[in-house]
């Protein structure tokens, strides 16, 4: 496989930095951006590099600014060159039923989950289309296939990703541009640790016994998705192997959409 310039946003923990790694290995340009001071960039940014990555750079931008990550986009291609792969990962959880979720959580997670995709994938796409080739991956969620109570804006969020998803591949079809999903079920990252422990404080039981009663509530494997796996599929649509391979909805959730 040829080497590429890729950006991936929320790529400082969990899967965004699981795929980071990954491509990293392969000898890829990273740019990435994500919530971290200095110091926790750094290190990174040293991990990619003895991983393989042939330049790595950081960017920071919030993601519920459009303009900022408009900004953000231009400020690393002027850096590192054409982006040839981006890689939409930001993404926020807030869990309340839907008549006391906050209005600001709805906004921000709309913002972060949906919102950032159109506006980093509207900076790249031309780009991409007068070069004659691009690979756009969006991380949705097993959760932009179906629902769960509680979960209203982060459902919504994911749902519509799919949506943009298909929408652009459509756009893109005969640009040499690919653009799909990548739809995880369950991933032990900092964002589902988190629900684990306000499920913990809920039922009184220990987070390793709440770890296990979440993942057989739904994941018929009874193992997490790794963020690894996550990065070696993203590997996949980025080869030559899936040039005909877009507009999909790309479950990786340990059978829990087969149900």
């Amino acid at each position: 496989m040829a080497t590429y310039n890729v950006f991936i946003t929320g790529a400082t923990s969990g899967i965004g930095l699981g795929i980071a790694r990954v491509l990293a290995s392969e000898g890829h340009q990273i740019a990435y951006n994500g919530i971290a001071d200095l110091e926790e960039t750094i290190a990174i940014s040293e991990k990619l590099t003895d991983l393989g990555a042939t330049s790595v750079h950081y960017f920071d931008a919030d993601m519920r600014d459009g303009e900022a990550i408009r900004k953000m986009i231009a400020t690393a291609e002027n850096t590192m060159g054409p982006i040839d792969v981006l890689v939409n990962n930001a993404g926020i959880q807030h869990v309340a039923p839907i008549e006391k979720f906050p209005i600001p959580k709805w906004e921000d997670v709309i913002a972060v989950n949906l919102t950032a995709h159109f506006h980093t994938i509207a900076a790249v796409i031309e780009g991409m289309r007068s070069r004659g080739f691009g690979r756009i991956i969006n991380i949705s969620s097993v959760h932009g296939l179906v629902a769960s109570v509680n979960k209203s804006a982060y459902v919504s969020a994911k749902h519509g990703v799919v949506g943009l998803t298909k929408t652009v591949a459509l756009e893109c079809a005969t640009d040499g541009i690919t653009v799909n999903a990548i739809c995880p079920g369950w991933v032990k990252t900092p964002l589902v640790e988190s629900q684990i422990h306000v499920r913990s404080e809920m039922s009184g039981r220990s987070f390793e016994e709440e770890s296990s009663l979440l993942i057989r509530e739904r994941q018929p494997s009874q193992t997490y998705v790794t963020p690894e796996q996550i990065g070696k599929l993203c590997l996949y649509l980025m080869s030559e192997a899936a040039a005909s391979v877009t507009g999909m909805a790309m479950p990786i959730d340990g059978a829990w959409t087969a149900q």
